[in-house]
């Protein structure tokens, strides 16, 4: 294996992890987040479900990924231009969010988070391409461990920090504040370096066709077990995480200021840990068993939720379950990050990272209807013993692809 890097002396890799913050900081915002504003109004668990679509762009993205390999905006280069471009209208959408609320306008403000949505997954077309273009493949690990603790911060404030807000001043002050830390990342854009060789495609054509020709063609037969794989290793995560808010929210009823201070600081301080945790684990282990042991312990530690179904408002409960959470999930998210990354042609990483990473996102956007229909049927505990048997899959795909794992790793592709 490669020697492993050291962070701090690097400004490329400890330029992606400040990046992070700026990827991070939506989604919470068009999603958990979100999530709590109608919780609170009052809406029904039927709306709150049907709001979680509101993510779909994550899906989708890879639709317009070929737009940003394909055209350079006249400022920043290929990729930094993109990303500053959608950080103002991240802000922008944020401000317009603020003057609304869920009972008097529930679909102006669910336009407005498709826009959010919308801007935030662009964003990350070009910063994960940029990331993708910019590290070496010894300085993966670290590069990405520093990219999701930079992401998990900022999950922290948009996550903890807004329903601590949210609690004293109210949820349109809340989205104000966030949407001038958006427009603020804007300086870590421009401060940022410029991966080398960045060269689009040679005609609109190219940029469209000859990724996905590229991938189909390295990868041949195991193409489809590899875009399976995407979808599947973080299922069991997404599943449990879709109704995580109103959950403890409605259950054990905690208070917004408790699910702030407590599920989502601690939370988010253990997936900063797992996630800086994983960039070392993935420096010194092959990512073979990386991707084995923490899917594994992704799909156990789904099962904790069961003991809040019946602790009621303990607030150190909360913390334990939802810390394991989020620590587990930090950890599992780096080495998949690398794989994804391993499994990406530079000439076209914008539309394959966006390919790949929106197939990760299936989950994540639309099991929440599916999980507010699963609930009133079975219930909670029996809810979280499901999410965590839906890892099953993904475990198998990861074990029937280990050799491939093994060449992606080694392999870089130009």
């Amino acid at each position: 294996m490669p020697e492993p890097v050291a962070p701090g002396r690097n400004w490329r890799v400890l330029s992606v992890g400040l990046l992070g913050f700026s990827s991070g900081l939506p989604l919470a915002l068009s999603g958990s987040t979100l999530q709590a504003w109608f919780t609170t109004a009052g809406m029904s668990l039927r709306d709150i479900g049907w709001i979680t679509l509101i993510g779909s762009a994550y899906v989708f993205k890879f639709l317009w990924a070929p737009l940003l390999d394909r055209l350079s905006l006249p400022f920043l280069g290929r990729r930094r231009g993109w990303v500053l471009l959608m950080q103002l209208l991240c802000g922008l959408a944020l401000f317009s969010m603020s003057f609304y609320t869920p009972q008097g306008a529930a679909r102006t403000m669910a336009f407005l988070g498709v826009l959010l949505a919308f801007a935030s997954a662009t964003q990350d077309i070009a910063y994960d391409a940029h990331r993708t273009d910019l590290l070496r493949p010894e300085e993966r690990g670290w590069g990405i461990g520093l990219m999701q603790g930079g992401y998990r911060i900022a999950m922290l404030v948009s996550g903890a920090l807004a329903l601590i807000l949210a609690d004293h001043v109210g949820w349109g002050w809340t989205y104000r504040v966030m949407g001038v830390l958006m427009l603020a990342a804007m300086l870590v854009t421009v401060l940022s370096p410029d991966a080398p060789d960045e060269r689009p495609a040679r005609s609109f054509m190219a940029a469209v066709i000859e990724p996905f020709g590229d991938f189909f063609q390295r990868y041949g037969k195991l193409t489809l077990a590899w875009l399976a794989l995407m979808v599947l290793y973080k299922l069991c995560d997404a599943f449990a995480l879709s109704l995580s808010t109103t959950f403890l929210l409605r259950v054990p009823k905690f208070s917004l200021t408790q699910v702030g201070t407590i599920s989502k600081t601690f939370g988010l301080v253990a997936g900063l840990l797992g996630a800086v945790g994983g960039g070392w684990l993935v420096t010194r282990m092959r990512l073979f068993p990386a991707l084995l042991l923490l899917g594994l312990c992704q799909a156990l530690v789904n099962l904790g939720y069961i003991w809040l179904v019946h602790s009621g408002p303990n607030v150190g409960v909360m913390a334990a379950v939802v810390s394991a959470e989020y620590f587990f999930s930090g950890l599992g998210s780096t080495a998949f990050v690398v794989l994804v990354t391993a499994l990406c042609n530079v000439r076209y990483s914008a539309t394959q990272f966006a390919l790949l990473s929106a197939l990760a996102a299936v989950g994540r956007v639309f099991l929440g209807p599916i999980a507010a229909w699963l609930v009133p049927q079975v219930g909670w505990s029996e809810f979280f013993v499901i999410t965590a048997l839906s890892a099953l899959p993904g475990l198998l795909l990861v074990v029937a692809l280990r050799g491939a794992i093994d060449r992606a790793e080694r392999a870089r592709v130009h």
